[in-house]
């Protein structure tokens, strides 16, 4: 009893600990950030030569635009790829060795990412360094969080609920549309928000296949190439001469926070929502 009281004590100051310097970083990022802050700065197209003048506006876009598209590309993919594996696969040697390579793949570094990225999407298909060149690296940077969430989320749903499913004389996928997918639908989003907010803090997958510092026009198309936070903050915090750069930098981060805390209490709001209608 003494000993379980001395672990439980030595585990609660390790995730106090951890906590206690997460917050730290995070309030010392927002505090030399938070005084360049304001509606302009948000609003305005970067201003090159005295960045004083300029927002980031730009950089708040490409980051959106990139978002967005990694999660068409991601969400499907991961949420049929989960549903195959779950559902249909039968259990065997081959699927166990595709469910350990999705588990390592989450574990890549993100610069290998950046590099297949900048092979097969800038190089092998041509897109050039630009927006789906992008999103189709953090995709697939992304997918094995997708697929590991939506797995566990359709193996949370009770078995009892496919039996009754098919008891009623519907088909597999009927009792995958009707009886599984709705009740799994929370941790799949969860999953997958959670993905993509990890995807959006990236900077080398973006530096290899098409973000760039500063660009005098918004993006056109899925083929321009583009702004985005991560990337504006590493070269504001690594690169630029200006003296004001290193508190740009925590603005701009500041700002990336605030988008990444804004998708991840979406995701707990959601999950929070389908629990509490839950009826099993």
């Amino acid at each position: 009893m003494k000993t379980d009281k001395i672990v439980f004590a030595i585990f609660r100051l390790v995730a106090s600990l951890t906590i206690a310097f997460l917050l730290f970083v995070i309030l010392y990022i927002v505090k030399e950030g938070i005084g360049v802050i304001n509606l302009k700065f948000l609003t305005a197209n970067w201003e090159h030569r005295d960045i004083t003048k300029g927002g980031i506006f730009p950089a708040i876009l490409g980051t959106i635009y990139v978002t967005v598209m990694t999660a068409v590309f991601s969400i499907p993919l991961g949420v049929g790829a989960a549903i195959f594996l779950n559902e249909y696969a039968r259990a065997g040697r081959t699927v166990r060795l595709i469910k350990m390579a999705i588990r390592n793949l989450a574990g890549v570094p993100s610069v290998v990412y950046g590099l297949f990225g900048l092979a097969a999407f800038v190089y092998f298909f041509g897109f050039g360094e630009s927006i789906i060149a992008a999103s189709l690296t953090l995709a697939v940077m992304t997918l094995p969080w997708v697929i590991t969430s939506s797995e566990e989320a359709l193996k949370g749903v009770p078995n009892d609920f496919r039996l009754a499913s098919y008891a009623l004389g519907a088909t597999k996928w009927q009792t995958i549309k009707n009886a599984i997918l709705p009740y799994a639908l929370p941790g799949v989003l969860t999953g997958a928000i959670i993905g993509l907010a990890r995807a959006m803090g990236e900077t080398a997958p973006l530096l290899f296949t098409g973000a760039v510092f500063y660009i005098r026009r918004l993006p056109n198309s899925p083929f321009d190439r583009f702004m985005s936070l991560p990337y504006h903050t590493y070269v504001l915090a690594t690169q630029h001469a200006s003296p004001y750069a290193k508190t740009y930098a925590a603005a701009t981060a500041t700002v990336l926070i605030a988008i990444v805390f804004i998708m991840i209490a979406s995701a707990t709001i959601i999950r929070y929502r389908y629990r509490k209608a839950r009826r099993w």
